[in-house]
């Protein structure tokens, strides 16, 4: 007779790990590995950066205006082209949150990184994609320092920016896990102009620092002006939804210096390293 092959070992068996069954496996495992490797890494802590994946930098920006413009001066349908005219026009007037999350990144991460030995601070984590994240990695980049990239797989906008330090870029499937890692070590959130994403990590964030489930922490939003216009802060506390102090939960920043200074201030730092 001959031998029967063997059968794979269950770790081998492709079919079985992306079964239902193994559901709590691969939840454990996309916790496990993005957290060893930030372990082997020295990564203290972290600023977690949030925003629009569609938000453009200035100067793609900028040059999609001056082809609509071009494209609305022949175009066989001007209704059309009028429309994506006024979109190029709110990419560019949003195009300056780029720059600001990059000069952010910038700040933070050269005042850290540049004298650091041993573990690593307030190192600036994205979720890895495009628009807003590619500006807080790109500007982490632009001072040879490390940032983290923490993608999740989805169907449209999602891909990893090439600005994420090696080996610092993670693919996610689970939304929930993703979550944990953003917050295990922030000691800050900055979130800029964004979509259902943005508002979905922010008001977590202050869900959890406002239930004491995770420890205080500055919050900051960029630009007052959409941040006031989108959300009547004041609504929440008229109706009794939240308390008066809970709108200290968060600030409004415009520039990188202020937001940097109110986070060195809230924690004492000194930027040693």
């Amino acid at each position: 007779m001959t031998p029967k092959d063997l059968p794979l070992k269950a770790y081998e068996d492709i079919d079985f790990l992306n079964s239902s069954a193994c559901r709590p496996v691969r939840l454990q495992l996309e916790w496990l590995y993005p957290e060893t490797v930030m372990e082997e890494k020295k990564i203290d802590s972290t600023i977690v950066l949030f925003g629009s994946a569609r938000t453009l930098p200035p100067d793609v920006a900028e040059k999609r205006l001056a082809a609509a413009r071009e494209a609305l001066a022949s175009a066989a349908d001007p209704a059309a082209a009028k429309a994506a005219l006024k979109q190029a026009e709110q990419q560019v007037d949003h195009s300056h949150y780029y720059q600001l999350a990059r000069d952010f990144a910038a700040l933070v991460s050269s005042d850290c990184q540049k004298h650091c030995s041993g573990y690593r601070d307030f190192v600036v984590v994205t979720g890895g994609g495009g628009g807003i994240m590619e500006g807080g990695n790109r500007g982490a980049a632009d001072v040879g320092a490390e940032s983290i990239g923490l993608n999740i797989s989805l169907p449209f906008e999602q891909h990893a920016n090439p600005y994420i330090s090696d080996g610092l870029c993670f693919q996610f499937h689970y939304f929930s896990i993703r979550k944990m890692h953003f917050l295990k070590r922030a000691k800050a959130l900055v979130a800029f102009p964004g979509g259902f994403g943005t508002m979905d990590e922010l008001f977590e964030a202050l869900t959890l620092i406002q239930t004491h489930k995770i420890q205080a922490m500055p919050v900051i939003l960029f630009g007052r002006d959409f941040w006031e216009q989108l959300i009547n802060w004041d609504v929440f506390v008229e109706k009794g939804l939240i308390c008066e102090d809970d709108l200290d939960l968060f600030r409004f920043c415009e520039t990188p210096d202020e937001a940097w200074v109110y986070i060195k201030n809230f924690w004492s730092y000194n930027g040693d390293g």
